[in-house]
């Protein structure tokens, strides 16, 4: 199997979530709808706000591979839903399809073997796609990660789950 093929591979796995790292289907199931818009303790944000910045940053990131004249927006009120915007049913939903899609959408770049992941982007030369799919994934798993913890101090993780 040539390095290519190796690299693609592993890249594809660490964009799937498992291993070491939790899955966004994981880390939302059996989630109770009456705390979509909770804020927990000290926290400046609701659970729906964190898995709706995810949507926004990993979008911005395939938004900014596919096109050149793509401009992200400003941050930090860019990457995040208004402070006091809530989720209804069909937007926490919304939500969650929006990453799984555009999820999709990078590991199917990253899969493609015509997908060159080293060169830089020519719009953007100190950049290439390998960076952006493993920025993706290091986003991914701290806020995931950060939301899994939540659930747990806000009381709502389900008891029989291992971690």
């Amino acid at each position: 199997m040539s390095n290519d093929n190796v690299l693609r591979e592993q890249v594809l796995a660490l964009l799937k979530g498992g291993n070491a790292h939790m899955t966004l289907e994981e880390a939302v199931l059996d989630f109770p709808s009456r705390d979509f818009n909770h804020r927990p303790l000290q926290v400046k944000y609701t659970f729906w706000h964190l898995l709706e910045h995810i949507r926004l940053a990993q979008r911005d990131i395939l938004d900014f591979i596919r096109d050149p004249d793509y401009v992200s927006p400003k941050w930090p009120e860019g990457y995040w839903p208004g402070e006091n915007e809530l989720a209804s049913q069909d937007c926490w939903d919304q939500t969650i399809r929006g990453i799984q899609e555009d999820a999709l959408a990078l590991r199917q770049m990253v899969a493609d073997p015509g997908t060159d992941l080293t060169t830089p982007l020519p719009h953007a030369p100190d950049y290439n796609i390998l960076r952006e799919v493993l920025l993706v994934a290091d986003h991914m798993a701290y806020h995931l990660g950060e939301f899994a913890i939540l659930r747990q101090v806000i009381g709502n993780w389900p008891g029989n789950r291992k971690y």
